[in-house]
């Protein structure tokens, strides 16, 4: 009996804005978040996961011709769908009744059997948390020990103790009433925390003292303020030279606050500033240069390849600066002291972790000036509070075990629960990892004074001064904030059936029958993870090696099949290439076998295309996901733009950063599937490929992403054939059609030019030639001429200026206040574009959407404005002009708070409801 295949929901229609709206908007959500339980890289918004998880089970109304069988009943029936996909992103996720109607819908679409959600590359688990959300059973897989004990943290442990009273003395009573969802185990953790950090201080403390100010009363300190030092090379002055980013400790106005370095008798001493008399100025500010370090004895420069040389000789030294502390209401910065000095000069503490740094120079920065192993990333004492912790959560662990026995749990269970606060304890330590090592910076930012942790980027830089912390304050980076971190995840936790976490490679993993994936795979040559983790690595291992022996068996994290293209571990950017291509063949093969042909399969890929070949543009990424999937037997469905990253940097634009990760609907390929020859693929290409891009781009999906985007209907059509054939027989490669696409989707971009006026149709050929810059005003009349317009017109509409001998066009900073004049005919579309461009960076939102309710009664639709938008990015991003790109991109990236707002301006104006296209 064959199994009747009903279109799901992702393989037709999704709500994207609500979608994107709602993950744009987590990014910002701290209090309680799963993300703050414990440092992890690149995770997917819950919002998103949720979504996707929802709409690949449920059917698409046109599965049931019987219960919708006008199109209109179709389209109402998607609303409906789509209002409790807007509910389930929104704020009111863990409302029981929206939940329930979720559940329903997923209940009914899966007969009453849905099915268990896998996750094989799971890394911190947000796609099995929110399968549990939805109600559905998970399973997390992850080849790395410290994704694993995340993932068990959130989907294993709190189903196991959801809905108990805490165990620890006394607790129980805080609270009346049930103890629901994980909120007995928040509470325990709680108090098992303050007892460890009790013990600690009596332990260390007299390490970290307090500090005199200058009215005689004590402080508590926050944080000591190091930096780094070397012996200067110019042989007439030799003084152990500061290596200082900036002399900046806080600009807060009127609390503002800096160094004042001076050589005494070969010495440097420091005092604090708070004047505005010796203010550190920029170009000035700091010891650090570009490629060298200023040595404030003598003057001279020092390369930055001698303080390398220095530090692997052993020869880099630290020198206190200054000792931030708590004072009434403000911080308070003072002078070194040689009773701190003092206080910090600890023995490193005997059995140390081991671990080395791997090799990893894109990411692991520090590795090059001397820092090998793990533990040279932190202070004596540092290693002393970090071992310290480390062993007290053993001890919480014994103390655990005998309460909960006191309380007539069986011996098992009493150990198990002794593992679980143990397991959240052991990740409070690596989170104060986080913020206690020698990468540990202090920010001077008005908005954030304070610590800048380790792991501030996805790498582990060079950190010339750092902060060292300490744990016991009551400001940040202390031991209750990172346990507080931890509760304030349980608390709010909605915990669903129970769910497993293991490690494992994902060639290999047990597949139960009847199982659907959903997960999000390793980006080709993004960074390792695996190197990044040995960090937090080393000191879960040594708090709970005992408690999970298999996960943390190895010295360090696996490393060697991790799957990433890492052309140092595998000899060279070829083979790194080929290792990816033929793992992920091998991976989608696995996960092929047994695969369900009634429910697809959902990939998330953020990797942006990059190279540019004689052909078209394409990617290495793309191409080995795409590859590799497809050998296996898999065909694409469909593809959506989900925003997943955070956006909007002049980095981002200018790097392979994307704000958007595409989501593929997949399911198994009918071995009956046919062929098709290139042409009718180009063809069919350029049949289909406009309409997808008209609804990216309602969807006001930003250009910096749209490349990405157009890659999913494209591969759609490729895929669905079991071959495309070339004119000489062969095969044609993923790489080729991913060139094809990207070929169609720029003849798609340039046709709507042709809806441009003429003085817009010349400015964006000058723009393509010129930019910003000077051209030559021969060079201008002949392109004007060919557009049918003319240099004084382009002049009167105020988008040109020419004067002897040179051209150029009007960036938008510089245009005139006033739009146009009286005397015009018509309206430049290439004015509105850079008048709304101006209006949102210099006087925001609501002045360019006012903007474009002042225009609107002159034109047709303001749709084109996006459309020259999406080609002006084009232009920059492939001139690499990033500054330029940035401006169009946020432009369409606003277009939906642009387009609302405007809508309701215009009605207002007009008193009725406006249509601004």
């Amino acid at each position: 009996m064959s199994v009747v295949r009903k279109r799901k929901l992702i393989e037709v229609s999704l709500p994207l804005k609500a979608i994107n709206l709602a993950s744009a908007r987590e990014k910002s959500i701290r209090y309680g978040h799963p993300s703050t339980l414990h440092p992890w890289w690149a995770r997917r918004p819950l919002a998103a996961c949720r979504a996707v998880l929802f709409a690949q089970l449920v059917d698409d109304p046109s599965s049931h011709p019987e219960k919708f069988p006008s199109e209109d009943d179709v389209i109402d029936e998607r609303k409906r769908l789509h209002k409790i996909i807007e509910d389930l992103v929104s704020d009111k996720a863990n409302d029981e009744i929206i939940l329930a109607a979720v559940r329903k819908e997923i209940w009914e679409s899966c007969n009453g059997d849905p099915p268990l959600i896998m996750d094989p590359f799971a890394g911190s688990g947000s796609i099995p948390l929110e399968a549990q959300r939805l109600g559905l059973e998970a399973r997390a897989t992850d080849l790395n020990p410290v994704a694993v004990l995340i993932s068990k943290a959130l989907i294993e442990i709190p189903p196991r103790w959801a809905g108990r009273p805490p165990v620890f003395p006394g607790a129980a009573d805080s609270q009346k009433g049930t103890w629901n969802g994980a909120k007995g185990l928040a509470e325990d953790v709680r108090r098992y925390g303050g007892w460890l950090r009790d013990e600690a201080k009596k332990r260390i403390g007299h390490f970290y003292p307090s500090v005199g100010m200058p009215d005689g009363a004590q402080a508590t300190v926050i944080a000591w303020i190091w930096a780094r030092i070397v012996l200067c090379p110019n042989p007439a002055c030799s003084i152990h030279m500061p290596l200082v980013r900036s002399w900046w400790l806080g600009k807060k106005r009127g609390r503002e606050a800096y160094l004042v370095p001076r050589v005494v008798n070969g010495k440097v001493k420091y005092s604090i500033g708070t004047d505005d008399q010796n203010l550190p100025q920029r170009g000035t500010d700091g010891t650090i240069r570009r490629n060298s370090v200023l040595c404030i004895g003598c003057g001279s420069p020092a390369s930055l390849s001698y303080v390398r040389e220095e530090g692997n000789a052993g020869r880099l030294g630290v020198q206190l600066l200054a000792i931030a502390a708590e004072g009434p209401g403000r911080r308070v910065y003072l002078p070194p002291s040689d009773d701190h000095v003092a206080a910090a000069n600890v023995p490193k503490p005997d059995h140390l972790p081991e671990g080395d740094l791997a090799n990893d120079p894109r990411n692991l920065w520090c590795v090059g000036y001397g820092f090998k192993a793990v533990v040279d990333l932190f202070t004596n004492r540092q290693l002393v509070a970090l071992t310290t912790l480390c062993d007290l959560v053993k001890v919480v662990g014994s103390r655990v075990e005998v309460d909960c026995r006191n309380r007539g749990m069986r011996p098992v269970e009493a150990t198990a629960y002794a593992t679980a606060i143990s397991t959240y304890l052991a990740m409070a330590v690596s989170r104060q990892a986080d913020y206690s090592s020698s990468i540990t910076t202090w920010m001077p930012d008005p908005k954030n004074e304070g610590l800048r942790n380790t792991f501030a980027r996805q790498a582990i830089p060079m950190a010339w001064d750092f902060a060292e912390v300490n744990i016991f304050s009551s400001s940040s980076g202390n031991w209750d904030f990172m346990v507080r971190g931890i509760t304030r995840v349980l608390d709010s936790l909605s915990v669903g059936p129970a769910g497993s976490a293991d490690q494992g490679d994902a060639r290999y993993i047990e597949k139960p029958v009847g199982t659907v994936l959903s997960t999000d795979p390793p980006y080709y040559d993004n960074v390792s993870y695996a190197a990044l983790s040995d960090f937090f690595y080393i000191w879960l291992r040594r708090t709970l090696r005992s408690s999970y022996p298999n996960l943390f068996s190895t010295v360090v994290t696996p490393k060697e099949d991790e799957l990433i293209a890492d052309p140092i571990r595998h000899g060279g950017r070829e083979n790194a290439a080929e290792f990816f291509r033929v793992r992920y063949q091998e991976i989608f093969t696995w996960l092929r076998r047994n695969a369900r042909s009634d429910l697809p399969i959902t990939v998330y890929y953020a990797y942006k295309q990059s190279e540019i070949t004689d052909s078209g543009e394409s990617s290495t990424g793309w191409d080995a996901l795409l590859d590799g999937m497809l050998r296996a037997g898999w065909t694409v469905q469909a593809t959506w733009p989900i925003r997943t990253e955070r956006s909007g940097r002049m980095r981002d634009i200018g790097s392979n950063a994307l704000a958007s990760s595409i989501v593929l609907a997949c399911r198994p390929r009918s071995i009956a599937t046919g062929r098709t020859d290139r042409s009718r693929f180009v063809a069919e290409l350029r049949r289909e490929l406009p309409d997808a891009l008209r609804s990216m781009q309602e969807e006001s999906i930003a250009p910096v992403d749209l490349a990405q985007a157009a890659i999913g209907p494209g591969v759609a059509i490729f895929s669905k054939y079991a071959g495309v054939v070339e004119p000489d027989g062969s095969a044609m490669s993923v790489r080729t059609a991913l060139a094809l696409i990207n070929q169609v989707l720029a003849e798609v971009l340039t046709e709507h030019d042709g809806e441009l006026d003429a003085d817009s149709r010349f400015a964006l050929k000058w723009f393509e030639q010129h930019g910003w810059e000077k051209g030559k005003y021969g060079d201008a009349e002949t392109i004007a001429k060919a557009y049918n317009t003319s240099v004084p017109r382009l002049k009167r509409a105020g988008i040109f200026s020419a004067q002897a001998g040179s051209a150029q066009l009007i960036a938008p900073e510089d245009l005139l206040t006033t739009y146009g004049s009286a005397g015009e005919r018509q309206i430049s579309w290439w004015r509105i574009v850079l008048q709304i461009v101006h209006n949102l960076e210099d006087r925001g939102v609501e002045a360019a959407a006012g903007f474009m309710a002042e225009v609107k009664p002159q034109i047709q639709d303001l749709y084109i404005v996006k459309e020259l938008a999406y080609s002006l990015f084009a232009i920059c991003e492939r001139k690499r002009w990033s500054r330029s790109a940035l401006r169009f991109n946020n432009l369409v990236a606003s277009w939906s708070d642009l387009d609302d707002l405007a809508r309701t301006i215009a009605s207002l104006n007009v008193g009725g409801e406006g249509d601004l296209g």
